[in-house]
């Protein structure tokens, strides 16, 4: 339950946010406000998005595709340009199939997949254990599976072969520019889910490495990229044997790149 307006009213909590430097002041007190259930809880909240704590991390959730994902402090926050992944991934999909979500962070794309797309079986890795935790809890409701390792390391070796969707939702900022990163990211988000080594796609290039052999004939890896890593991103693609191509959303400023397996669909 929302708590009474006596102890930090939406004024005031608006004033100290705007103070902050935070844009969407207004907004973000009415949230702040909704989510708390105590007094202390709010002052307590409110105390740590003026210090600079991201409001997911806050709030201890992220809005994903309208559904609130579970996001503590320190893991990954799921953005909005992410949304066109997975809207990718759906125009793919058909019901039942076989996804797996590398580099799951919270588990925001899984989660979102399962929810809208009947009987998906689903699996999902990362190497931050308090990303696991998230994204336990986050695909529980789906059944999903997820696994603490190192990309496909801890994934069952049944499953070589049989992926539809293989999600990659890669880190691709490369290393010198990560201390131009907002310090929302920079300093509140896991290294491992920022840092794509000296150009940005050193964690791309081996999850590329092993794709065709975790995906079905005729199955998929999508991630994203930005615009002008893409050429590269594609490059790396077709030198691992899959068949790519480019998608872009001007609006949400997200481009994914699409590697397909040669072979008859399932």
């Amino acid at each position: 339950m929302p708590v009474p307006p006596s102890p930090l009213p939406l004024s005031t909590v608006v004033t100290r946010l705007r103070a902050a430097g935070c844009v969407f002041a207004e907004d973000e007190a009415r949230l702040i406000l909704s989510t708390a259930r105590t007094p202390a809880e709010l002052t307590s909240m409110v105390d740590r998005r003026v210090h600079g704590l991201p409001l997911e991390h806050v709030l201890g959730w992220a809005e994903f595709r309208g559904r609130r994902i579970t996001v503590d402090p320190g893991v990954f926050v799921p953005r909005r340009r992410t949304e066109f992944l997975v809207d990718q991934a759906l125009a793919l999909a058909a019901p039942g199939a076989v996804v797996v979500d590398l580099c799951c962070g919270s588990g925001a794309l899984g989660a979102a997949l399962a929810a809208e797309l009947d009987g998906v079986e689903l699996y999902a890795s990362d190497i931050d254990p308090a990303a696991v935790r998230c994204a336990r809890s986050n695909v529980a409701a789906a059944g999903g599976r997820v696994y603490e390792g190192d990309l496909y390391d801890p994934l069952p070796a049944g499953l070589a072969g049989r992926v539809d969707l293989l999600l990659a939702n890669v880190p691709y900022v490369p290393t010198r520019e990560i201390a131009l990163l907002p310090p929302e990211a920079r300093l509140h988000e896991a290294r491992v889910a920022l840092d794509g080594g000296a150009d940005g796609l050193d964690v791309l290039r081996r999850v590329t490495a092993g794709a065709a052999r975790w995906l079905a004939p005729g199955g998929r890896l999508l991630f994203e990229t930005s615009e002008r890593q893409a050429d590269r991103a594609v490059a790396t693609v077709a030198g691992d044997g899959l068949l790519p191509r480019t998608v872009t959303s001007e609006e949400l400023y997200a481009t994914v790149v699409i590697g397909t397996k040669e072979g008859a669909v399932p």
